[in-house]
């Protein structure tokens, strides 16, 4: 069974799919451990772990090494981020088979121009509908397995208003897309109203002190959302105790062990004791 069969399974199993965002294969292996069944591979932290911001800058290239790190450290389904495809049409058709090969679920490919920009910072710039729509059906087409998840993402909403985003989004459902993800709403209202105007199941990016308001999981399943994304979460908790752990080094010129694991806890989470039975068998074998 793949892993874009087990997350095909999750969607209509119904309820609110929460996948938080990661970006390497620690982070991947730390959410699974915490129980999720599903993560989100999001391109902006992929971009900061490589020391750049979130403003296209990453290629296929250094992404589809990303998510092949990710899906295999994971072992549960990836919906992964694939900024504008790289290009045109033909570029979202090598996007697809790249990112499928790599075992990767699921992947979003957006409207924006090239460089794309994070969708929560101004001087976005978007083609024009039929190219995007043009985009996603030939995303659509370039899957190997029809399992292969495709999300249409639209940033029209900055650019040209939620009207002009539905109507991308479900000009891309019809094109082949399987989900539509209207990204940066910029209300309450506006975040209800998209389950209710695009006509196939949506997916709600949550990034707080972005433009999107606050939503719970609670209120994203109520208001008809199939799939919420969280991008920030873990790089944000990160950097918070990356600073803490440099500032109290500077002052104490200490290394204080005792607020995480050490050195054998944190080999186990990654993986030693499977490693570990993998040796014994061998070398019992060469006995």
């Amino acid at each position: 069974m793949t892993m874009a069969h087990i997350l095909r399974t999750q969607l209509r199993d119904g309820g609110l799919l929460v996948a938080p965002g990661v970006y390497d294969g620690i982070t991947a292996r730390l959410a699974v451990q915490a129980g999720f069944e599903t993560v989100y591979m999001t391109g902006a932290c992929v971009s900061a772990a490589r020391g750049y911001p979130d403003y296209g800058l990453l290629t296929l290239t250094e992404m589809t090494e990303a998510a092949g790190v990710i899906a295999g450290a994971a072992g549960v389904p990836v919906i992964a981020d694939a900024d504008t495809g790289y290009g045109n049409e033909l570029n979202a058709t090598r996007t697809v088979r790249e990112y499928e090969m790599r075992g990767v679920a699921a992947l979003h490919i957006e409207d924006q121009v090239m460089p794309k920009r994070c969708g929560h910072l101004d001087g976005k710039e978007v083609i024009g509908r039929e190219e995007f729509a043009a985009k996603i059906a030939a995303a659509a087409a370039a899957r190997r397995s029809p399992d292969f998840v495709v999300i249409a993402r639209t940033d029209a909403r900055a650019v040209a208003g939620l009207d002009e985003a539905v109507a991308r989004a479900n000009l891309a459902l019809a094109a082949g897309a399987d989900l539509a993800f209207v990204e940066a709403p910029q209300s309450l209202e506006e975040v209800a109203a998209i389950p209710q105007l695009v006509k196939g199941p949506c997916l709600l990016n949550i990034v707080p002190g972005g433009r999107t308001p606050d939503v719970t999981m609670a209120q994203a399943t109520e208001m008809g959302f199939r799939v919420a994304i969280l991008p920030g979460l873990l790089i944000t908790a990160a950097i918070g105790a990356f600073d803490a752990a440099l500032t109290a080094f500077a002052e104490t010129e200490f290394v204080d062990s005792s607020t995480g694991p050490n050195v054998r806890e944190l080999f186990g989470r990654l993986g030693a004791p499977e490693w570990d039975r993998l040796r014994r068998r061998y070398a019992q074998a060469a006995e």
